[in-house]
């Protein structure tokens, strides 16, 4: 390995870094480009998020608690036929059946949740200030109305409803109460007035060549005469949505047996009177339907009793008549056996049957409930078979005897147990409490649940920040602008003569030249005489001195100074180019060459008559066009009478012979032409000149823009000498590694150090 190669490895990783720092250099730039973006959207996020905060309405949560028991007294009881009951539903069945229709619809109804009430506020802020309002005082207190707008409600305006019907098609649309003087109140559908009616009476109108009726039933009404209020009635079904949406019910802890309730509402009164409506609700739902279930059961056992009571009688009857007919018969051990275990089967089955017959009231043949009995009783059934084998050996009198006297015994069995189960039941049904029970009544809540407010206005600047940046970032994507000299460099392979920094002083004379344009005052606003240590005009000097060996080989002291589109300060790098080159002793030439709209003349308050078209055109002598500008120490040659053809104006020869003949007059001519791609001009004064500098502005230009424009010039036989890179915003210059430098010194005798140094140039 030779030792070049081991520089190369050694200074590879440092120029990594340098790219890293690079990169890191041009995110900061660009943020810092587009902070005033930034810091915009973060003040507009933290203003919404203050405005948020203040429209939020108070919500207030109120709280209760019920426990489920596995079984209740009523059912203990039911022994013979507890089998009869279904497994005790689980946690989330009863959170289902909470949440029903059938229970919610009910609270609905009672609390007339269906009727909606509301004062009219103004749009957006004004329900705040009414809240506001009210909190500050005291209850039966309404607000005077702000802004004159007497028809909202501003604060303190309350009203109740208890009844509000209205026709089908009227359902969920808002209808206007207008209050009136003394407890009256008018209903407006639009303009139109509905009905009148005065609160704590019953109003109710038919509706105009309809049947249909509107009825209401204001009961209690307080604001100022003239506020309006919206009244609506929803349907049904919206207010049980509505209901189901806020109401949250869930098990407190697995397995415990505890249901907990919250419900959050703007009024802290209405949050407590609907939850302890639903829980009253679904416990009295609860205990209706456990007396329901004995109810339906006790009514199967009452069709049963007299059907079983004649089988028994039948069946004593029967014994008792083949007892008188064959004489008293006594039954052997073996038969005694037998019958027992006959009797046994036959009671177990048809209890199963009966069992079989109330679930088949509720359920269907495949259910697993009742697919158990029918396999139950298959079971017993074999069992009978094999006995009644056993009773087929026996004697035909005992079989007789024992078939008689079994009926009697399961009739009476079965009988006495139906007597037993229909008592128990009756005494169940009578005791009836349910399985639920209410542990914690909500309570009033005394302080609305947290609303955030903190938290949202602490994160919408957060918010304001990233969307801040995000779009000074897309910005910039969209943006395909040049920022970076490098870039030129690299791909045009056109060295950067300069980089002009952006100048505050400069933004600050364009103003005041506007101004004094519209005034009519003539006065010079060029940079290089107003502030000679602008960091713009220490860059303009470095110019200077680059450009002073770029001219050891020219062929010519003329230089064009052109750019891709208007606006990019082509005029202010030619005006003060040619002060700060008159700085250093040289006698410099000034010519606005853009004929088309040429604009230096104003820099230097004079007119733009008598010029360069004039001279071309051999109208005036040389002495009446050059103008000599004291302040700046230079002469001026404006653009004169516009020309109808200025590019075939420029092409004469008589512009060549003009510009020799001025080149033995002068150190330098500078001639500040249109831009490339507007015109052609550029590239017929660029011929001429020796060099030709293109300006371009920092982020305005396109890669592309640039390479058609360096082509163009190419192509016409212009030879671009270098890159002015104008308007780099001061932040960003150490990103580039472009006037780095610019910022230090000022303070401490430069003025001093750079006039000694202008000094000794000049002598030599």
């Amino acid at each position: 390995m030779t030792n070049s190669q081991s520089d190369t490895l050694k200074q590879a990783p440092n120029n990594q870094d340098d790219d890293e720092k690079l990169d890191v250099g041009a995110l900061i730039a660009t943020i810092l480009n587009g902070k005033y973006i930034i810091i915009f959207f973060t003040l507009i996020f933290l203003a919404l998020g203050i405005f948020k905060s203040f429209l939020i309405i108070p919500s207030y949560k109120a709280d209760a608690m019920l426990q489920i028991e596995e079984k209740t007294n009523a059912l203990d009881a039911l022994a013979p036929v507890s089998s009869l009951m279904d497994a005790e539903p689980s946690m989330m069945t009863e959170i289902e059946i909470i949440k029903s229709r059938k229970i919610l619809g009910a609270a609905v109804k009672q609390l007339h949740l269906d009727i909606f009430a509301k004062p009219n506020y103004y749009p957006i802020i004004g329900e705040a200030i009414a809240r506001r309002f009210q909190t500050k005082n005291a209850a039966g207190v309404v607000s005077t109305p702000l802004f004159g707008l007497n028809k909202y409600a501003w604060g303190g305006e309350e009203i109740h409803l208890n009844s509000l019907s209205v026709p089908e098609s009227w359902i969920g649309k808002g209808l206007i109460l207008l209050a009136g003087e003394q407890g009256h109140y008018t209903l407006f559908n639009g303009n139109q007035a509905l009905l009148e009616g005065e609160v704590g009476k019953p109003a109710t109108k038919k509706l105009d060549n309809s049947e249909e009726t509107i009825a209401l039933f204001v009961s209690s009404l307080k604001a100022r005469s003239g506020t309006q209020f919206i009244v609506m009635q929803k349907s049904l079904v919206n207010g049980i949505n509505e209901l189901s949406g806020s109401l949250v019910v869930a098990e407190k802890g697995k397995k415990t047996g505890m249901l907990s309730f919250t419900l959050a509402a703007p009024i802290p009164t209405a949050a407590v009177n609907i939850l302890n409506e639903v829980t009253n609700i679904y416990v009295k739902q609860n205990v209706e339907q456990k007396s329901k279930e004995a109810e339906n059961t006790l009514e199967f056992l009452n069709k049963q009793l007299p059907l079983t009571k004649e089988q028994l009688e039948a069946a004593t009857n029967a014994l008792n008549d083949y007892r008188i007919d064959k004489g008293s018969i006594d039954l052997t051990t073996e038969t005694q056996n037998v019958l027992t275990s006959v009797v046994d089967l036959t009671t177990q089955i048809n209890v199963l049957k009966q069992q079989k017959d109330v679930l088949r009231e509720r359920l269907t043949e495949v259910h697993p409930a009742v697919i158990s009995i029918d396999k139950q009783i298959a079971r017993l059934q074999a069992q009978m078979n094999a006995s009644d084998k056993k009773i087929e050996s026996l004697p035909e009198t005992q079989q007789v005897i024992l078939r008689l006297a079994r009926d009697v015994q399961v009739s009476t069995e079965l009988y006495t147990a139906l007597l037993n189960s229909a008592q128990t039941l009756r005494v169940a049904k009578a005791g009836t409490v349910g399985n639920v029970r209410i542990i914690d009544e909500a309570v009033l809540p005394t302080q609305p649940v947290d609303s955030k407010k903190s938290s949202i206005i602490a994160i919408s600047p957060i918010l304001g920040l990233v969307v801040g940046i995000a779009l000074t970032f897309i910005r910039k994507a969209l943006h395909r602008g040049v920022e970076n000299p490098n870039q030129i460099e690299k791909h045009l392979h056109i060295p950067v003569y300069a980089t002009i920094l952006h100048s505050n002083i400069q933004q600050e004379l364009d103003e005041k030249r506007k101004k004094s344009a519209k005034q009519q005052i003539d006065q010079t606003f060029i940079l290089a005489l107003e502030d000679k240590d602008d960091l713009a005009i220490e860059s303009l000097r470095s110019l200077r001195t680059t450009l002073h060996f770029a001219f050891l080989e020219a062929k010519n002291n003329i230089i064009m100074i052109t750019g891709p589109s208007p606006g990019i300060g082509k005029s202010f790098i030619a005006i003060n180019l040619a002060i700060v080159l008159a700085d250093a002793g040289k006698k410099i030439l000034l010519i606005d060459g853009d004929l088309r709209r040429g604009s230096c003349n104003k820099s230097f308050g004079i007119n733009r008559e008598n010029g360069l078209s004039d001279l071309i055109s051999n109208s005036i002598t040389l002495e009446k066009a050059v103008h000599h500008i004291a302040a700046a120490n230079i002469d001026f040659i404006p653009t004169g009478s516009i020309p109808p053809n200025p590019s075939e104006l420029l092409m004469h020869e008589r512009f060549i012979e003009l510009l020799e003949t001025l080149g033995k007059n002068y150190d330098h001519i500078i001639i500040d032409s249109p831009p490339i791609l507007a015109v052609t001009d550029a590239g017929i004064i660029g011929r001429i000149a020796s060099a030709t500098l293109m300006v371009v502005k920092s982020g305005q230009h396109p890669m592309r823009e640039l390479e058609v424009c360096a082509k163009r010039l190419t192509q016409t036989g212009v030879d671009i000498k270098g890159i002015v890179f104008n308007d780099l915003p001061e932040k960003t210059s150490g990103s580039y590694g472009y006037g780095y430098g610019y910022g230090y010194g000022y303070g401490y005798g430069y003025q001093y150090s750079y006039k000694k140094a202008t000094a000794a140039a000049s002598d030599k």
